[in-house]
């Protein structure tokens, strides 16, 4: 074999050396890459995770973790529903709703009186569900707090003034004042009959405070965009920006006529 070829193969037996070396290299950076973007990808979940448990937490604490005690006379799935109006009425307005929202107060505001007069006359009655969306968003346990509340009122046959009550009183927004139990009870004493010791030990206990817990959950689980949200014998009327007052009346006026 000539010197000339055996340096032409001793050339490329380097050639391939070289070569096989970069693939492993490559090799090894892939590797190292896969790796590490897995590792980032369970970190990424675990902040996830951790971000939900976080807003979670918001939504309750420890006081939250008693029994269910539903409200007297609650109505519907898992009884979360409180009802105002005879049970024969025709027309059903369901209401999810939360005691910080201002959007909340905003519907209320506009549509209590009419509300009140289809209830008042028979021709509609209201399904309240409670959330607490702004302690999630917002922190703090105002919402559920006052919730708790609203669900002793009910207990009390009260529900119905002290749900108007804690609207016409709403704090700001970004302001946890019905977190505090002796702010709920002294706007009790706006309602004829509700300050009783009964309804104290209620609110100061937490009684229905896992009902409201519970209640919150069906609401992040019910696929709504947020509160209030407000059905008129299923249909989305809060999504509707032709409704007015007058409209829900007419509405109803004409169900029942049906």
């Amino acid at each position: 074999m000539s010197e000339k070829n055996r340096e032409g193969k001793r050339t490329a037996r380097e050639r391939l050396a070289e070569e096989r070396a970069k693939q492993k290299s490559a090799e090894k950076r892939r590797r190292v890459l896969i790796v590490g973007a897995s590792v980032v990808c369970v970190l990424g979940l675990a902040a996830v995770i951790g971000v939900v448990a976080a807003n979670a937490g918001k939504d309750k604490d420890k006081d939250s973790s008693g029994p269910v005690v539903a409200p007297s006379g609650a109505k519907g799935q898992d009884s979360l529903a409180i009802p105002v109006g005879k049970e024969g009425a025709r027309s059903t307005l369901v209401v999810w709703e939360d005691f910080r929202c201002p959007a909340c107060k905003a519907f209320e505001t506009a549509y209590r009186p009419t509300v009140h007069e289809l209830t008042g006359s028979g021709k509609l009655k209201v399904e309240y569900h409670l959330a607490t969306i702004i302690d999630g968003n917002m922190g703090g346990t105002g919402s559920r707090n006052a919730a708790n509340a609203a669900a002793c009122a009910q207990d009390a046959g009260k529900f119905p003034g002290y749900h108007d009550v804690l609207y016409e009183n709403q704090p700001d927004e970004t302001s946890d004042d019905y977190a505090d139990n002796g702010k709920l009870l002294e706007l009790a004493k706006k309602v004829d009959g509700l300050d009783t010791p009964a309804f104290r030990t209620c609110v100061e206990k937490g009684t229905h405070n896992s009902w409201v817990e519970k209640s919150a959950a069906a609401f992040r689980n019910g696929g709504f965009s947020g509160t209030p949200t407000v059905l008129l014998d299923g249909k989305n009327i809060y999504q509707d920006r032709t409704m007015t007052p007058a409209k829900l009346k007419q509405q109803v006026e004409a169900a029942n006529k049906g």
